[in-house]
């Protein structure tokens, strides 16, 4: 007997909600949440992105939706990818299909017998006990779902006399094949293997962890072939979710390789990300990568256009978001702004200092507002006796640092010194990279020259 095959319908890497404006990593919730569950099970997991294929990625889907034992689609971020394959499987197959979706995914279905299993996630992260409380209920409903015969596709609920398409023989023995195809497992492909052996998903993993590693040239050559597999051409018109995604890592990488100068690489990667509809998408990641790159070409002197460009990046991604990231750049390209001839007049001068020290007024509440949330699920851990995983502890520290430095800065930017010097030291007692003191140490002096500049102009 061969063995079930599940396939997931999802998106993968970070997408950002824009109902409620956060970004979500896509890959941990498959990670942690699903794949574990279904391989359990003794089923075979897999999701687009795994997918080794040397032609369309679309025949590969299609099968899957059709022959797949089971699937489960996560309709998080109403991704339309998700939702169209979605649709094509309630159109296929009258049962097994499980839908879920991050809590604060508004119900999209008018039809209130379509059932959602609901998770929460973090952002960056799944908390702990949420991970364990899903676990179990996808368990359940797998059990479930596979030994229930009532149609879970309003197609088949409501057309009760429709009868499920199949395929002729032949095409049947050949997506068999692929599924069997699918289930093989490979632990490791060395990045000098050719693209075509490889999965989008590997591909990926692959150049993320070179990002991780600061290895920006592997990264670089990674994503090109990332994006080469997913079928988008450089000439390419038409933009899928997914290649955004891939777009903005692309960007990321060959900014970061300064190569073959810096201002060359931060040319090319503004010019990638006008690929991806910059002037008027409202993906915050992509605008806030806009941002910095925009920033980079002001301060290295390429023209002041840069840096109203780059305000615009940051303004809006601050808007969308209402983040501490955001929120501290925009402030500091406000004082930039302040020294410059784009501002005509004292008064104007006058309006963006005050403009940016209203904003880090509210990154300080955002400051204190996220180390609460962190305080209260340490305590949680803590009471319950949750040993927290390295890879949690990694990803808390991170983010304590992070608070501590914004904190820390817009303190700064306001001359409050000694509450400047505490949150400072706040940071450094967090454990952290090296280079994340270097970033904020650079930034910091940036922003005393530039305070500096701005009393002169202020005469």
């Amino acid at each position: 007997m061969s063995q079930k095959r599940c396939f997931v319908v999802m998106g993968f890497g970070i997408k950002t909600d824009l109902a409620t404006g956060r970004k979500l990593n896509l890959d941990k919730s498959y990670q942690a949440l699903i794949k574990p569950v279904v391989e359990g099970k003794g089923i075979a997991c897999v999701r687009a992105d795994e997918i080794r294929h040397s032609g369309s990625i679309d025949l590969e889907m299609y099968q899957q939706l059709l022959t797949s034992d089971i699937v489960i689609a996560d309709i998080s971020t109403a991704n339309v990818n998700a939702f169209y394959e979605l649709g094509i499987r309630h159109a296929l197959k009258p049962r097994t299909t499980i839908i879920i979706s991050e809590e604060q995914l508004g119900y999209p279905f008018d039809l209130n017998h379509i059932i959602i299993r609901s998770y929460t996630h973090l952002g960056d992260s799944i908390d702990y006990f949420e991970v364990l409380r899903f676990q179990k209920l996808l368990g359940e409903t797998l059990d479930a779902v596979l030994n229930d015969t009532e149609p879970d596709s309003p197609v088949y609920t409501f057309l009760q006399d429709l009868i499920p398409p199949y395929l002729k023989a032949k095409a049947e023995k050949v997506a068999q094949q692929i599924g069997d195809a699918l289930t093989a497992k490979k632990d490791s492909v060395p990045a000098a293997q050719p693209a075509d052996d490889q999965t989008l998903a590997l591909l990926v993993k692959q150049g993320e962890e070179a990002l991780r590693k600061k290895q920006f040239e592997l990264a670089k050559s990674l994503f090109q072939s990332a994006l080469g597999i997913s079928g988008y051409g450089n000439d390419s018109g038409r933009i899928a979710s997914n290649h955004v995604y891939l777009v903005q890592r692309l960007a990321l990488a060959t900014y970061q390789t300064r190569l073959p100068d810096e201002v060359t690489s931060l040319q090319n990667a503004i010019a990638l990300l006008k690929r991806i509809d910059l002037d008027h998408t409202n993906d915050p990641e992509t605008v806030a990568l806009a941002g910095s790159i925009e920033k980079h070409l002001f301060e290295h002197g390429q023209g002041e256009q840069h840096l109203d460009n780059a305000i615009l990046c940051y303004q809006r991604g601050y808007y969308l978001l209402h983040n501490r990231h955001n929120g501290i750049n925009l402030a500091y390209l406000l004082n930039s702004r302040a020294t410059t001839l784009l501002d005509g007049n004292r008064d104007e001068r006058m309006a963006d200092i005050i403009w940016a020290n209203r904003i880090r007024r509210d990154v300080l509440k955002m400051c204190d507002r996220d180390a609460a949330k962190i305080a209260a699920m340490e305590a949680q851990a803590g009471a319950s006796a949750t040993v927290v995983s390295e890879d949690q502890l990694g990803i808390i520290n991170e983010q304590k640092f992070w608070i501590s430095v914004n904190k820390a800065e817009a303190h700064f930017g306001l001359g409050e010194m000694q509450a400047y010097e505490q949150s400072a030291g706040a940071a450094r007692l967090v454990p952290h990279e090296e280079w994340m003191m270097e970033s904020f140490t650079k930034q910091l002096e940036k922003l005393r020259v530039l305070m500096e500049r701005q009393k002169e102009v202020l005469g």
